[in-house]
């Protein structure tokens, strides 16, 4: 199943914001006490046929590059990594000595995708969930496999 990955452009904006509330619930995404408007950032989108099947949307701040927001809507052809590929070329170009994400303490695929791919453990955020819901009421208490969210687990891989 072939598909090209190609930066997101202006007139994807309407679909990534579409794209976002359907599978994260909002545009919005905390990490780290920030809130980001997933949908404005830069990005990449994937796609099979002329159909957009997979987004990354990222922000370059002090040499790092935070990976906001990714996913895909076909899992095990190489969406993912290809847009991570995208961003982390993106990333170098810019002279960011560190590509990094935050994702959740239940989201156990996440953290396997991401080490597969070459991400560490660097940090935990124990109870930072508390300080994000405040900022997006929206982020369910209970998540995959009936495991509260709490914590933010921060992964990154060093360029």
């Amino acid at each position: 199943m072939a598909f090209d990955v190609r930066p997101l452009q202006e007139d994807d904006r309407g679909w990534a914001a579409q794209f976002l509330e359907e599978h994260w619930g909002a545009t919005i995404v905390v990490s780290r006490g920030q809130v980001h408007r997933a949908d404005r950032y830069p990005g990449f989108v994937a796609l099979r046929d002329d159909q957009p099947v997979g987004l990354i949307t990222y922000h370059i701040a002090d040499g790092q590059c935070e990976i906001v927001a990714i996913d895909s809507l076909a899992e095990g052809i190489g969406i993912g990594s290809a847009l991570i590929d995208a961003v982390q070329g993106v990333a170098r170009r810019a002279g960011c000595h560190r590509l990094w994400l935050i994702t959740t303490n239940d989201n156990l695929h996440a953290l396997r995708f991401y080490q597969k791919r070459g991400f560490v453990l660097a940090a935990l955020h124990r109870d930072a969930i508390v300080e994000s819901r405040n900022l997006k009421p929206s982020i369910p208490l209970i998540g995959f496999d009936g495991i509260p969210i709490r914590d933010e687990i921060e992964l990154e891989m060093p360029l």
